[in-house]
């Protein structure tokens, strides 16, 4: 299983850093994200709750629905389909707390690769690695823009 739990303070302002992370078709601004793209629109509002993005990682593309939209606290997702690697994905959840002109993320996200042996052995502690490095980089270019 691979666990993924992120903790930052960025140097924005909460609305600012939620905008930012719940605009799925411009994902593709952030390095390290090769297309994005909204494939179905939210209940409420084109990236809210229900919404279906599309994200290209290069070696991985991820379709992800919208299961909570809580604007500006909170955006939670799950990956529905998985190319190459079939996901099975438990929970993503990015919550976002204002203190004072700056924002505390906490980003997790837990699942397996469903791949019988390799899955655990090889590939879980693999993206568990890569995707904690995503996040963080993807914080970082949302700090610096």
């Amino acid at each position: 299983m691979f666990d993924i739990k992120l903790e930052k303070l960025l140097d924005k302002p909460i609305d600012q850093v939620f905008e930012l992370l719940a605009d799925h078709g411009n994902y593709q601004n952030f390095r390290g994200v090769k297309g994005s793209k909204l494939l179905e629109q939210g209940s409420e509002e084109p990236n809210g709750l229900g919404a279906l993005r599309y994200i290209d990682l290069g070696s991985v593309n991820l379709d992800e629905r919208i299961t909570h939209f809580e604007r500006p606290t909170r955006l939670d997702y799950l990956i529905e389909r998985s190319s190459p690697l079939p996901f099975k994905h438990e929970v993503g959840s990015i919550k976002l707390t204002a203190q004072g002109d700056k924002t505390l993320v906490n980003w997790v996200s837990k699942g397996t690769i469903s791949i019988p042996v390799l899955g655990k052995l090889f590939f879980d502690p693999m993206f568990e690695k890569q995707g904690s490095k995503g996040f963080a980089s993807l914080l970082r270019q949302i700090e610096a823009a």
